[in-house]
């Protein structure tokens, strides 16, 4: 089973998939870490973003591979972003379920003027992205941060998806 989190900067994407990742003692990557690891952050060329979404789908085809669930996380804003993770499945033979995470965007902009560990995402960023959001059509659950619990929000996701 593949279970991918996307949606806007600061929405929570991180948060709940840590959390999921844990309880299903499954492996959990990051577009964020992955940018850190790679040494990209601060850069957010065309070229960059698909340096680390191709290493973010090599590290989920890996753990595919051995048979695990993996839970990947990251604004995967573009269809053209999601569109070799639905390759991955269908060759790895298993389901994929799509979990769009949002919050209000009051919520948001207070949020991002915090300092996190690994998202450089600022508000200015989130502007930019939900600029170039292009919706999912098909079937996904989608969660809000600002109107459901931690615990909640994991229960509906394990309930929707596996």
């Amino acid at each position: 089973m593949l279970i991918i989190l996307f949606g806007l900067p600061g929405t929570g994407k991180t948060t709940i998939a840590k959390a999921l990742a844990q309880q299903l003692h499954a492996p959990h990557f990051n577009s964020d870490t992955v940018r850190n690891t790679l040494g990209l952050r601060g850069r957010y060329s065309a070229e960059d973003k698909q340096r680390v979404y191709d290493h973010l789908l090599e590290c989920t085809r890996q753990a595919l591979s051995e048979g695990k669930t993996v839970v990947t996380d990251g604004t995967f804003f573009r269809e053209a972003v999601r569109m070799p993770f639905r390759s991955l499945a269908t060759a790895c033979d298993t389901a994929i379920c799509w979990v769009e995470v949002k919050a209000s965007e009051d919520v948001l902009w207070q949020r991002l003027q915090q300092p996190r560990d690994d998202s450089e995402a600022d508000f200015g960023v989130y502007e930019r992205v939900r600029d170039q959001f292009e919706p999912l059509a098909q079937d996904h659950l989608t969660v809000e941060t600002d109107k459901m619990t931690l615990s909640y929000i994991i229960d509906t996701v394990r309930s929707y998806c596996l």
